[in-house]
């Protein structure tokens, strides 16, 4: 497990590498991508039991499932950065027949991902398949799912929440970027989601609260969390995110959603983070 202070490290290097590859292509997804830095590197380097020497059954692991597919830059660069596929191989991000398209897909056989993701809302019902699945086979290991708070919006996600309740679902841990932006505004004036907490406890959730961009939170929220499986709900940790953290002109707004920095502004956003491990 990585200190707190190398954990911030890799998650500066995975910024740089966001907005590289969606500059490189003038094309993605860098905000959400941004502010999701913090949790995919908690996840991956802390709190996952994976092996990049990928098998896909995923039998003896915990797996993770992408629904937000969109954001595909972060997991991307995390996923190199972890061993399960040559970091160089970033610098095809979106490239005609890359591996590394602009939502994950398994056509391309690429390390890490067990499923095609985009299609907003689909993700939570995949996991709990997997999950059922782990039940099934005797595996101990764990589920889990990132979603958007915009996604949230698809009916989709609330009948899995039912049905991951009503069959207690224990060993599955949801989390949602909530940072208010979606494509076409924030999503408070989009669509309301109400209170979150509460709709997810009324669907017989265990439901934690952090702050997504803080690294120390995170693991404290990731670790109650999984104290939390084997008792009979599913849980999920709701993250206050902000959209494009990391690089001030990017933040707290949704016009970062889908669009990618110029040159200036791309030299711009790489003298505010820290090179730590090396540019691909």
């Amino acid at each position: 497990m990585a200190a707190v202070a190398e954990l911030k490290d890799i998650a500066s290097q995975v910024r740089r590498d966001i907005v590289r590859m969606v500059h490189a292509v003038q094309s993605g997804h860098p905000g959400g991508s941004l502010g999701c830095a913090d949790y995919f590197v908690a996840l991956y380097f802390n709190t996952l039991r994976h092996n990049p020497e990928f098998n896909m059954d995923g039998k003896g692991e915990d797996l993770f499932f992408l629904s937000n597919g969109h954001i595909s830059p972060v997991w991307y660069s995390v996923l190199a950065r972890s061993g399960y596929f040559p970091v160089p191989e970033l610098g095809t991000f979106r490239h005609l027949d890359s591996r590394l398209q602009g939502h994950p897909t398994t056509k391309e056989h690429l390390p890490g991902v067990r499923v095609a993701s985009g299609s907003l809302g689909q993700g939570l019902s995949v996991a709990i398949g997997a999950a059922e699945a782990k039940k099934l086979n005797g595996d101990d290991k764990l589920v889990y799912t990132l979603h958007g708070d915009g996604e949230l919006q698809e009916g989709q996600i609330w009948e899995a929440a039912m049905y991951a309740a009503h069959n207690k679902i224990d060993n599955l841990i949801s989390a949602v970027d909530c940072n208010d932006a979606q494509i076409d505004g924030k999503v408070e004036n989009i669509l309301s989601l109400g209170n979150l907490r509460a709709k997810w406890e009324a669907f017989g959730w265990s439901v934690l609260e952090t702050n997504g961009n803080e690294i120390e939170e995170l693991l404290s929220a990731l670790n109650e969390a999984k104290s939390l499986t084997g008792q009979g709900k599913p849980i999920i940790i709701l993250m206050k995110t902000t959209m494009g953290k990391g690089v001030d002109f990017m933040e707290d707004g949704h016009k970062w959603h889908g669009i990618a920095p110029s040159d200036e502004q791309l030299a711009q956003a790489l003298s505010q983070l820290k090179e730590t491990l090396g540019d691909y």
